[in-house]
């Protein structure tokens, strides 16, 4: 059993470090070194390693010949979707941290990267394609994962939902962990660290002022 699909490569943690140098570079004003850093961690490996992972058809959407598994369910019979309210965001980030349960990489809140595409547009592109999105920020996109999934009768509660990356997330479908040969990320501690998600985007400086508006 695999603690996830695919290791990640050494530049999915270089690009997370160019996009904190670019935040730090950012909040001291210096927007033109922030640009060219956002711009460096739009990395080609990265793009690969991700694509590599999700889509209908790849990889990791054949389940494994497990028995006595949940069944798909119709739409009908399956618990209401909805996203994790305010409180449980922050319940859920105070457990997991800003790391992927499943292979430990850094994630960001789409909130970052929506932040800092209104102050780089040009640099952090977000199209309706794949390809034309900013290639870290879709690699590190922080998700709320059912480790049951959904659509196999998954509820909504804390114990069943981990903060995981986007290609963990959608790279697995609606497999269980056993479909996909991966082993239960609950039964091993999250992945503690500096990094904060780059959320210090929105505290307030020691004047009080947001470090970002947005409107």
């Amino acid at each position: 059993m695999r603690t996830c699909l695919k290791d990640p490569i050494p530049e999915l943690f270089d690009a997370a470090r160019y996009l904190d140098a670019a935040v730090s570079a950012h909040l001291d004003g210096d927007g033109d070194l922030a640009d060219r850093l956002i711009r460096k961690a739009d990395m080609a490996p990265v793009r690969d390693w991700t694509e590599s992972l999700w889509g209908k058809g790849g990889p990791w959407t054949r389940p494994l010949p497990v028995s006595d598994q949940p069944p798909k369910l119709p739409k009908a019979e399956r618990v209401p979707v909805r996203m994790p309210t305010a409180e449980e965001r922050l319940a859920l980030l105070r457990r997991d941290g800003h790391h992927c349960r499943f292979c430990g990489l850094p994630v960001l809140d789409k909130r970052v990267r929506e932040a800092l595409r209104r102050h780089y547009p040009a640099a952090l592109p977000w199209g309706r394609r794949n390809v034309e999105q900013h290639a870290a920020f879709q690699a590190l996109w922080l998700q709320y994962d059912h480790v049951l999934p959904h659509a196999r009768g998954g509820g909504n509660g804390l114990d069943n939902v981990v903060i995981t990356c986007a290609p963990c997330n959608f790279g697995r479908t609606d497999l269980t962990l056993a479909e996909a040969g991966l082993c239960d990320p609950r039964d091993r501690p999250p992945v503690r660290s500096t990094w904060d998600g780059l959320e210090r985007l929105f505290r307030p400086t020691p004047r009080g002022v947001p470090t970002i508006v947005c409107s």
